[in-house]
């Protein structure tokens, strides 16, 4: 006798007869099922031990038993086997390390079109690690008829109808392990429908166990739609080359997608939406995840964007049954890209796995992010002014550009800076008005009548109600542009100054003259010391006025210290005297004994008062605003300051200090005469 019947080719009828738990053996009377028996202490095979509690399994039918080809037409067909081989095979035991092959639960359900992945393992085998595995299909019209597809040991094992597409790679078995492979099919086809089998040649010495698995798969149409929302006519995806959309930086960007399916089966949808770099083709490969909505309806975002997810800046939301609406808040440059809308459909299979059985992708938009640095732009007006001191000066802002209007996303702040003539850099802020539209003066100018205001939708005036000979300089506009962040907080996007604005100012013309000197000449230790400061003035408007101030500079060691001098007196513009601190902190005194002569009085004069004074006179004009500037100043000659002693002093220093030596002497004379007449007393 010859074993086995036809291993697939294009023969369907030449196969051994496989089937699960029993076999059916082609008799002239009917079919003989001979069941497989189970594993016991009494089948065990010598030299094996039976298992201490063996499991129940599931009948197993026996190996294929020898059968004789006989050729008929062309064809091989199997042979019924003698009834003396059929009674043999009822007293065959099974042994408990029998062969078993595993294939997944079925029913699976997957789409027409999409790719399925089918494993299938050997276990409890004897003979080489590698084992093969044959793979056929079982249509539901033919549900006898075996229709052979891969094997891992024949490449023409394939039936005809598989044979180009396994040539092709559609169709392939991929080898994960000797004993593990997986039947893999590139795209389904409705005609791929039925039963699948796995079978394992034998290896074994003895035919124990299952060598084959089967599962169904049936072949559902593809239903899932995905468009832009709002979708084409009849639901048609959009078109393939996507609309362009334009936003500005700090913008909402809103894009829909709409995504259904009408599959009978009970399925879920996996909703993402992805953006692809500008210019870049739109592929897997490609793509970014922005956010996307699974299958169990939890909210995740790409790891770029995680972050303004937890921040609430970017959301995603479903709209109905079948419409989904993602919100990117506060967009930024690298926002910039093609976005897509990606499906997927997901199904549950009976082992309790979930598997994508479908997906689409739609493109939404081609989008383009305006950037606020380059749109803002920043003029000035009306052009180089030249004004007199007191008079006002206005100085225009103009803030210009495709930018969004000012609101949740976007707000801007607008300044004026101010440098001298010549000094490098942009200055000093003057004034400015911040994004909540509030005014603040900078430092050096409180107290000034100086305003900032928005007088039309993007234009800035600053005011300078009295103009001042130190205001002439270099002025600039600066314009910042904020955008909304995570959450409430505002971040600066974009900054740009203006051309410089020269301003001058015209200078009063004053000349002021300072002499300072010590009235007397000398002074004495705890008298007054009177310093006198006569103040020449040349030009200046009416109503001109004069203030002075004294200070002073201490030696240290014979030379003057080169820490600033200290203020220790003065009178101000409007009379009022102003003190300082005295180095001897005895008492001062300041005051005016003429129109423009000032005095500074030291009283009780001391030591600590040694120095180099001098007096500092200044001009000081009135606006119209009542405000004060100074149009002048001017510094005196130094006038030197020593305390001199009296003669009396003079000689009562030398009396107490040859006193003070004489006791001092006396005293040591009469502790050593002591000392050395208690040294004889005590040898006596």
């Amino acid at each position: 006798m010859v074993p086995g019947a036809a291993e697939g080719g294009s023969k369907s009828s030449g196969r051994r007869q496989r089937g699960g738990g029993t076999q059916q053996l082609p008799l002239g009377a009917g079919p003989l099922r001979i069941p497989t028996p189970r594993c016991s202490a009494s089948c065990s095979p010598p030299g094996h031990a039976p298992p201490a509690a063996p499991a129940p399994q599931s009948p197993r039918r026996p190996p294929e038993t020898p059968q004789i080809r006989l050729r008929t037409m062309g064809a091989l067909r199997p042979t019924p086997p003698p009834r003396l081989l059929q009674l043999l095979l009822l007293t065959l035991g099974v042994g408990c390390g029998a062969r078993e092959v595993l294939v997944p639960e079925g029913p699976l359900y997957r789409v027409a079109g999409t790719a399925v992945s089918i494993s299938c393992n050997v276990s409890g085998y004897e003979g080489p690690a590698q084992q093969d595995f044959e793979w056929f299909l079982y249509r539901p019209e033919a549900p006898d008829a075996a229709l052979g597809i891969v094997s891992t040991r024949d490449t023409r094992f394939s039936y005809a109808i598989f044979g180009p597409r396994v040539a092709a790679g559609e169709v392939q078995v991929q080898r994960l392990q000797g004993d593990a492979v997986l039947l893999k099919i590139a795209r389904l086809q409705a005609q791929d429908a039925g039963i699948y089998e796995c079978y394992t040649p034998s290896t074994d010495t003895r035919y124990l166990g299952s060598y084959s698995g089967k599962v169904e798969l049936r072949v559902l149409p593809d239903m899932l739609q995905v468009s832009a929302a709002p979708p084409g006519p009849r639901g048609r995806q959009a078109p393939a080359s996507p609309p362009r959309l334009t936003v500005h930086e700090g913008q909402e960007l809103a894009l829909g997608c709409l995504a259904r399916t009408s599959t009978q089966k009970h399925t879920h949808l996996a909703v993402s939406f992805g953006r692809a770099v500008p210019e870049a083709p739109v592929g897997r490969a490609t793509l970014q995840e922005v956010v996307g909505l699974r299958s169990d309806l939890a909210v995740e975002a790409g790891a770029p964007y995680a972050e303004r997810l937890a921040a609430g800046e970017l959301r995603l939301g479903k709209e109905g049954s079948d419409r989904y609406r993602m919100v990117v808040g506060g967009a930024q440059a690298e926002d910039a890209g093609t976005y897509h809308c990606t499906a997927a459909e997901w199904i549950q299979d009976p082992d309790g796995s979930w598997a994508q059985i479908a997906e689409k992708r739609a493109v939404l938009a081609q989008v383009d992010v305006q950037t606020l640095s380059s749109q803002l732009a920043v003029t000035v007006g009306p052009g180089e002014r030249r004004i007199g001191p007191g008079e006002p000066l206005e100085l225009l802002c103009n803030v210009s550009g495709a930018l969004p209007p000012p609101g949740r996303h976007a707000a801007y702040s607008v300044g004026w800076e101010m440098a001298p003539a010549g000094a490098p850099g942009p200055g000093r802020l003057v004034a400015q008005l911040d994004t909540e539209g509030v005014g603040s003066l900078g430092p050096g100018y409180e107290g000034r009548h100086i305003a900032m205001e928005k007088v039309a939708s993007r234009t800035y005036r600053l005011r300078l109600e009295a103009a001042r000979p130190a205001d002439a300089g270099t002025y600039r506009c600066l314009a910042k542009a904020y955008v909304r962040g995570s959450g409430t907080r505002l971040r600066e996007a974009a900054s740009a100054r203006s051309r410089p604005l020269p301003v001058h100012v015209r200078e009063e013309g004053v000349v002021l003259e300072a002499v300072a000197w010590l009235a007397g000449g000398t002074v004495y230790r705890g008298e007054t010391a009177s310093l006198l400061c006569n103040i020449s003035v040349r030009g200046g408007p009416p109503g001109l006025r004069l203030a002075a101030s004294w200070w002073v500079e201490r030696p240290e060691e014979g030379e003057l210290s080169s820490s600033p001098a200290q203020l220790v007196g003065g009178v101000g513009q409007d009379g009022v005297a102003e003190l300082g601190v005295r180095p001897g902190g005895g008492p001062v005194s300041v005051e005016l004994v003429g129109p423009r002569s000032h005095r500074l009085r030291l009283h009780s004069l001391g030591p600590e008062d040694e120095g180099v004074y001098h007096c500092a006179p200044s001009a000081w004009v009135q606006h119209a605003d009542y405000s004060w500037y100074q149009a002048g100043s001017a510094r005196s000659g130094p006038v030197t300051v020593y305390p001199y002693t009296h003669a009396l002093d003079t000689l009562l220093v030398p009396m107490l200090v040859g006193t003070g030596v004489a006791l001092v002497t006396g005293a040591i004379v009469l502790g050593t005469i002591t000392c050395c007449f208690m040294k004889r007393l005590r040898k006596r």
